[in-house]
């Protein structure tokens, strides 16, 4: 089989996985505790997270951390490093932006500017900084998926009042 045919077939399987795992969610969302939204948030974020939009990006690492932080650290090939971290506490919104080719847009907003910024080994000289909002770029997916974060994040917000 041509490896293009193989390639397509992965991502409609991967789809499909994906649609059953949000559908499964969603007619299970009120008998999720608090562990299984943040492993699902997680998985999430591995499979959805699109580095390729960045051709310096060496390595990323992002998580919904158990005390319910969004962290995401990136590492370019010349040692750059970037470092995005906030407390869903302060979780308002989330977007989704279509884009073009095969990669969107999440954007995630707080409410001031609780998204903590930081840089280092920097040529243009490290910063610390905070930020509204914080865009991530994603592999396209269907709305339900979108959705089931979007109860994850509105799940694990309330576990924190």
């Amino acid at each position: 089989m041509p490896a293009s045919i193989i390639k397509a077939l992965k991502k409609i399987i991967l789809s499909s996985t994906m649609l059953a795992i949000c559908a499964f969610l969603w007619s299970f969302k009120g008998l999720m505790n608090e562990q299984e939204w943040i492993s699902w948030g997680n998985r999430f974020f591995t499979e959805a997270y699109d580095a390729s939009v960045e051709p310096k990006l060496k390595k990323y690492e992002i998580s919904l951390t158990p005390d319910h932080f969004i962290r995401l650290r990136k590492t370019y090939q010349q040692g750059k490093q970037e470092y995005f971290s906030f407390n869903l506490q302060r979780f308002t919104t989330l977007g989704y932006k279509p884009g073009q080719g095969n990669t969107d847009t999440i954007t995630v907003s707080t409410r001031t500017d609780d998204i903590i910024v930081q840089t280092y080994n920097d040529p243009e000289g490290d910063v610390d900084s905070m930020a509204t909002t914080l865009n991530l770029p994603v592999k396209k997916m269907p709305a339900q998926k979108l959705d089931s974060l979007k109860q994850a994040l509105a799940f694990l917000k309330e576990k924190q009042l």
